[in-house]
């Protein structure tokens, strides 16, 4: 295995803070609104508590084993990809920074201004602060002075707190150490508006008032020094261990997981110094914390950016400080006004997410709740919304007699407690739920309704690449295929058969599913493109690259000649452009205002292309550890409007990033002559214009029936 550890290959977690890093290209962009940056400031930063809870949580388990795995791909133990990760987080902080203190001096020329106590010039002001911080504060607030008799508390994840260096008065000389929680969520509103001139904002955060006026809140002590703290915890539980611990409900196991994921080891902490020397080491070793390779990051920003979505709200108004609203058009392949059954029995039809509404699903699902030739309805459910229609569809078709059934995924990362509430409420209605196998999630985006019509069986099947989730679809770029073919509906049944009974499928003539027959056709695809040498063609849209073998078969595809063109927005651990090994492979990532979340695999061009959407990225979680769905498309005019998407966002160089040999990210310059493209406004600007000629048609039948009418 040691060839592999060469320039062609980057570490898995190096290249996610890589990306990462993108997002933060995007808060340090001038062109964007401030709001938006903003908002990127707030989407880098829960990038990285998701980060470091279950990946720098897995690697700090690791570094307990005695002989620890090296990484694949780098051959990097845990322990050096842990030096590395806190080095380059350490570098990546202070842009954060900068950014995010850039946007409040520009927000302040609009009349938005964030106010920090120290600094008000109005004495009477803060004599107003005071009063109100002693009033609606002060009763509800829980500190503790940590000594011989009162342990340090609990501190919980992701919460902020005051660390406070104290002095008794006239007693003991040492100094203790005072901890004060200052963001229980449902006690403090985050922000704080202050009064000010019409037209204009000013605002402050809970945290910012509290910790000026801390003396209060100790009042028989000096105050040494004031800071703000924070900790991420370990997230990577065992799920699989405590199947095999419990003959119980997995239902009930995943409550249990979830309470111990809040109480796991602390992998980081944050520090916000307010004023004075603070003794890092110290709260370090009063939390019980060994964080050996830098894990203890200072910083002169907000800790935590949850209240961005507050003031958002609040400046909803000022719409030069946000992106021009954009609202989901019609669907290009979609009749207004007709059954989306009836439109599928007539060809296969194609969503695009978010340029495209999201009600045309829920519609199918609507009709099928109400459908007296729908005999059953099966869906897996792995992420959903707060107020999902969704599940209030499935819920109304288990209460008209259907038979429901719905696969909910307990162990969707962070979502697990919104699962646990569904799966109850849909059981409660008489929905027949499962979860997912024991060894295996399951994340496909699979949807089939079968119907009687006499003595026929038909389908209606649904594959995606995105969640089932209205709020998302808003958001993340996905793609939906509905069909009537036999074929897929064959495939579909005998996928939700097998899950049914807790297994997985062995092997489908259709459909591609993970974790038997997905990689190993991936892998023959490519196969067949290396056969033709440099008339060989793939293409690859995906949200991350990581599986060995599947890297390893594109660089032997590239060393044929293979033109191999890969658009993947997060993690890619294959790094191109290297002669010798990459060189006919180019790798793209496009970070901009929607979440590039679809799936496209491309083999071969002309007559032989194949086209497939899949919820799969090229992960081993993905195509060894999960079930997963990939779906060939058939319809020649879904197949020409996959490939002009792929193409068109290939062409982008306004949001697309190149990647270097080096494995670095260059943002992509327009071809000379040519105009900037936007790939995401362009699908955007594309699905207003069919609207546009949707209408004009719809406008020109209307006037030829009332011509119709004036002869008549």
């Amino acid at each position: 295995m040691n060839e592999i550890f060469n320039g062609c290959f980057d570490n898995r977690e190096l290249s996610w803070l890589k990306f990462n890093e993108r997002v933060l290209e995007e808060a340090e962009d001038a062109s964007l609104p401030l709001m938006e940056r903003l908002n990127f400031v707030s989407i880098f930063c829960s990038n990285l508590d998701e980060f470091f809870m279950v990946r720098v949580g897995t690697l700090h388990d690791q570094t307990i084993v005695k002989e620890a795995k090296k990484d694949n791909k780098s051959g990097l133990t845990p322990s050096e990809q842990l030096k590395k990760i806190a080095s380059r987080t350490a570098e990546l902080l202070p842009r954060k920074e900068k950014a995010y203190k850039d946007i409040i001096k520009k927000l302040k020329e609009h009349g938005v201004e964030q106010v920090y106590p120290d600094k008000l010039k109005d004495k009477s002001e803060e004599e107003e602060l005071e009063k109100y911080f002693k009033k609606e504060i002060l009763p509800l607030l829980s500190p503790t002075v940590v000594d011989k008799t009162h342990p340090m508390p609990f501190v919980k994840n992701k919460e902020l707190y005051a660390g406070v260096y104290l002095k008794p008065h006239g007693g003991e000389k040492h100094v203790l150490l005072g901890i004060l929680p200052l963001t229980a969520s449902d006690i403090f509103e985050r922000l704080i508006f202050l009064p000010s001139e019409e037209g204009k904002v000013r605002f402050l955060l809970i945290e910012d008032l509290i910790v000026h006026f801390v003396h209060l809140v100790f009042p028989n002590f000096e105050v040494l020094s004031r800071n703000i703290f924070r900790i991420t915890r370990n997230a990577d539980i065992d799920v699989d261990e405590a199947l095999y611990d419990h003959d119980v409900d997995f239902r009930d196991i995943m409550e249990e997981l979830i309470k111990k994921r809040k109480k796991l080891a602390p992998v980081r902490v944050e520090l916000l110094t307010k004023n004075g020397e603070f003794d890092r080491e110290l709260l370090a070793k009063k939390l019980g914390l060994d964080l050996g390779g830098g894990f203890i990051f200072t910083q002169q920003c907000p800790l935590d950016f949850g209240f961005v979505g507050a003031l958002r709200d609040k400046l909803e108004g000022r719409a030069e400080l946000f992106f021009t609203k954009l609202t989901p058009q019609r669907p290009l392949m979609v009749k207004e006004g007709v059954s989306m059954m009836k439109q599928a029995e007539q060809q296969d039809l194609l969503l695009f997410y978010p340029y495209e509404r999201f009600q045309c699903f829920i519609s199918l699902l609507e009709e099928a709740a109400v459908d007296p030739t729908v005999v059953s309805i099966k869906i897996t459910l792995y992420r959903v919304a707060r107020d999902s229609k969704i599940v209030n569809a499935l819920i109304r078709a288990a209460e008209a007699g259907k038979d429901v059934l719905a696969l909910v995924e307990l162990r969707a990362r962070f979502d697990e407690e919104n699962n646990i509430g569904w799966s109850k409420r849909l059981a409660e209605a008489g929905v027949t739920v499962i979860y997912g196998l024991d060894s295996l999630k399951v994340h496909s985006k699979l949807l089939l309704i079968t119907r009687r019509t006499g003595n026929e069986i038909k389908y209606v099947t649904q594959i995606g690449t995105g969640n089932y989730n209205e709020r998302t679809s808003k958001l993340y770029t996905d793609l939906t295929l509905i069909t009537s073919d036999k074929e897929f509906g064959a495939d579909a049944s005998l996928v939700f058969n097998n899950l049914s009974v807790g297994t997985a499928v062995e092997s489908s003539s259709t459909l591609w599913v993970a974790p038997n027959c997905l990689k190993s056709r991936v892998v023959e695809m490519i196969d067949r493109e290396i056969t033709y040498g440099s008339e060989g063609y793939i293409g690859i849209k995906m949200n991350s690259l990581t599986d060995i073998d599947i890297i390893q078969k594109l660089s032997e595809a590239s060393k044929k000649g293979v033109k191999v063109q890969l658009i993947i927005r997060g993690i890619c651990c294959l790094v191109a452009g290297i002669e010798g090994c990459t060189e006919n492979i180019t790798v793209t990532s496009i970070v901009g205002r929607f979440l590039e979340h679809s799936r496209i695999y491309i083999f071969g061009s002309g007559e032989r292309r194949k086209i497939f959407i899949s919820s799969a990225d090229f992960m081993t979680r993905n195509t060894e550890k999960r079930v997963e769905v990939a779906a060939p498309i058939k319809s020649p005019i879904i197949q020409e409007r996959l490939t002009d998407i792929f193409n068109t966002m290939l062409k982008d160089s306004v949001k697309a990033r190149v990647q270097l040999p080096d494995g670095t990210y260059r943002k992509k310059e327009p071809e000379e002559g040519k105009q900037a493209l936007d790939s995401q406004l362009y699908f955007y600007e594309q699905a207003y214009k069919n609207r546009e000629e949707q209408q004009d048609k719809s406008d020109k039948k209307i006037l030829g029936r009332i011509k119709e009418l004036f002869k008549k």
